[in-house]
């Protein structure tokens, strides 16, 4: 594999530089998993596809709706503010 160069300011470098040495890798490597743990765009878009399939299927038996959306977004942000408990 050939190396080649990416041009970075100083602080980055040194932040890259302390977590590899964190990790006990190399920047290379930390690189590369960063990279590799990085999804695209299209991969989410995938991904968001697969998962509503899923939900649709094995918890929905019905296609999912933007009611549905809105109804996960509500419980998500009942849960942030606290309005909803820790569950028992």
């Amino acid at each position: 594999m050939a190396d080649t160069t990416i041009k970075v300011d100083p602080a980055v470098r040194d932040r890259l530089q302390e977590l590899a040495r964190d990790r006990g890798i190399t920047m290379r490597d930390l690189l590369t998993q960063l990279a590799g743990a990085t999804p695209t765009k299209e991969e989410l878009a995938q991904r968001r596809e697969e998962t509503k399939a899923y939900v649709e299927e094995h918890f929905l038996g019905r296609p999912y709706t933007e009611e549905d959306e809105k109804a996960g977004e509500q419980l998500w942000a009942d849960v942030l503010s606290g309005r909803i408990g820790e569950v028992q």
